[in-house]
């Protein structure tokens, strides 16, 4: 493989299990809201305690995806400084407000909630929850709108390279309009598709906090019911906008269609499959079938396969284009050799499966443990990171 061949395929991985930190990280942000919400009004016990558990396990995951998101951002300058040099101007503006704006806001609002358990007020504790998901939302919107650039190029002029000339085009570019509201919906998905698995796990295993996790189980398949739908409508409608302004995506070689294929299969069968078990969540009958339980948690993985086969017909059908119709992969490749990229490439996609393992280790850990008898604070799972 040469130096183009390898940097692309570190981006791939890089950037596809970073994907899968963030699914899981703005999907359960979303669930713990309506949680947090419930508890603060109603002041039952048992949403402060789904908020706990379930925050337990989000800020597991959020802590080790900012490992894998730092880690994916030097992929810019080792590997893609031709992409700085032309475009940087343009393209650098939404990642560095996501930065900026988006990344460093959350870290704090997140911090914030986690060691404000019992410290302050129940509806500042609440906002503080809610300006964690709004800058978690927004962070996804400024990344969407990179990419949209890359995929749409707007916005600009050229100078020798490419310079900023309107900014409202960027927020306006068809091609990140149509896929952001895809991908915030294919992330509730994901949440609400592992709450109802891990909700499925313990009853298997004949839990004895039936309340908690049958509160759990109808929130997850209710959230995937509801989503799926609007995640499918939204993929489709990309369709006309991909033919066009990337009339040569829908030319590319046979197998750039077989992720495409995937994830709609998948995207069908979990809202068919959602539909079909919100009557059985009348009267518990979901909950007294051993079948539909092991299905639940079996599925589990495949929101976010979908997500991953998505985002590489997005990718891999823009090619030879890095910025379509304007800057070719090819010229945008670092001038390195091959071993260094190679090199890279190695230590790297170690270092993201060993934070994968770790996330994975940690999250079972927690699910397997279960929520805590009386109430007890996040805060010390920080430290035990």
């Amino acid at each position: 493989m040469n130096a183009v061949d390898l940097a692309r395929l570190q981006f791939a991985l890089t950037t596809s299990f970073h994907f899968l930190f963030v699914l899981l990280t703005l999907g359960l942000v979303t669930l713990l809201v309506v949680m947090q919400t419930r508890s603060t009004i109603t002041g039952a016990p048992v949403h402060e305690r789904m908020t706990r558990f379930w925050g337990r396990i989000y800020v597991i995951n959020y802590a080790l995806g900012i490992v894998t998101g730092i880690v994916m951002e030097f992929q810019f300058g080792l590997n893609w400084s031709g992409l700085a040099t032309y475009a940087g101007d343009v393209f650098g503006v939404p990642l560095a407000l996501e930065t900026l704006i988006a990344f460093f806001l959350e870290s704090t609002f997140l911090g914030l909630w986690i060691f404000g358990w019992g410290r302050l007020h129940r509806w500042v504790h609440l906002a503080l929850l809610y300006l964690t998901a709004l800058t978690a939302f927004a962070s996804a919107f400024w990344i969407m709108a990179a990419n949209g650039f890359l995929q749409h190029p707007v916005g600009y002029r050229v100078d020798g390279v490419l310079r900023l000339d309107d900014f409202g085009a960027l927020l306006t570019n068809p091609a990140f309009t149509s896929a952001l509201v895809h991908g915030v919906f294919a992330a509730i998905t994901a949440g609400g598709v592992f709450l109802t698995g891990v909700s499925a796990y313990h009853f298997i295993k004949r839990t004895p906090e039936a309340d908690f996790f049958r509160r759990s189980l109808r929130m997850g398949v209710v959230t995937t019911a509801l989503a799926t739908p609007v995640l499918i409508g939204a993929g489709f409608a990309q369709f006309p906008v991909i033919e066009r302004y990337q009339p040569g995506k829908g030319d590319a070689v046979q197998w750039i269609g077989a992720p495409l294929g995937f994830m709609v299969l998948i995207g069908m069968g979990l809202t068919l499959i959602s539909w079909l078990t919100l009557p059985l969540l009348i009267r518990d009958a979901v909950i007294r079938m051993r079948f539909p339980l092991y299905l639940m948690v079996i599925g589990i993985p495949f929101p976010f396969a979908a997500a991953v086969f998505g985002w590489m017909f997005r990718e891999i059908g823009r090619q030879p284009w890095l910025i379509y119709g304007l800057l070719r992969t090819e010229d945008a490749v670092s001038h390195v050799d091959a071993s260094r990229i190679l090199l890279s490439l190695i230590v790297f996609t170690s270092l993201f499966v060993l934070l994968a393992g770790v996330d994975w280790a940690l999250i079972a850990r927690a699910v397997r443990r279960g929520p805590d008898v009386a109430p007890a604070p996040v805060s010390p799972l920080v430290v035990t990171l």
